[in-house]
């Protein structure tokens, strides 16, 4: 094992966290964050994005509002649009910065992670988030800046979570055969499609988690060896 490859949302972090807090927030905060910041070009172009996928779907897309009632929409079915995460992310910007909240990371990986540093093994994210909002999760912990302990950060823009090819995406950037990553998660799909790939994996069972019968589980971080 040469690198070590993490989902975050069921993995590392509650995905309570996740549904409850971020999620509500950024729907709650978006359409005055994105009236007040139509101008913005990371802003405009994520409206121009969601502005041609509502369209292609015969979707009302000629106002602003009908462009927030989308995003609200996918936010609400959780849809893994590039527009959406990277607005998102910017939404969570503010709270994070203002105190709102601090990232939600389970207590049993920190340990792990400071392990896996010492013996010089290489660690990166792998979600569905923007890099941008995986960066503000781990850089506002409940255990301060995590962010140090990893070298790569990976989002869709490598491909969807549940595609082989993402994975061997990953691999060559990395510049890593496949057999040489573990990657860890708690949705049997994303483990199936890592393994397919080539990667050697495990799945997180943390509570709620459904158990994998194709795939070995562990309950926390340290049982993971390095």
């Amino acid at each position: 094992m040469q690198f070590i490859l993490t989902d975050i949302e069921g993995t590392t972090t509650d995905i309570n966290f996740v549904h409850k807090i971020l999620f509500p927030y950024s729907f709650e905060n978006l359409p005055d964050f994105v009236r007040a910041n139509l101008h913005d070009p990371a802003v405009a172009q994520a409206l121009e994005q969601t502005r041609q996928t509502l369209l292609e779907e015969e979707l009302p897309a000629e106002s602003t509002e009908d462009l927030i009632n989308g995003l609200l929409s996918w936010i609400t079915t959780d849809r893994k649009h590039p527009a959406l995460k990277l607005l998102q992310g910017l939404i969570w910007k503010v709270g994070y910065d203002s105190g709102g909240f601090k990232g939600h990371v389970y207590p049993d990986v920190v340990p792990a992670l400071e392990r896996w540093k010492q013996q010089g093994i290489p660690m990166g994210i792998y979600s569905s988030g923007s890099v941008g909002a995986q960066k503000l999760l781990f850089g506002h912990s409940e255990y301060g800046d995590l962010n140090g302990f990893f070298s790569e950060n990976f989002d869709t823009a490598v491909g969807h979570k549940r595609e082989v090819k993402s994975y061997q995406n990953i691999a060559t950037q990395l510049g890593l055969a496949t057999s040489e990553i573990l990657f860890l998660s708690d949705i049997e799909v994303e483990l199936d499609a890592a393994q397919a790939a080539g990667m050697q994996c495990l799945q997180l069972l943390r509570p709620g988690t459904i158990p994998s019968m194709r795939h070995a589980g562990v309950g926390s971080f340290e049982e993971i060896g390095g």
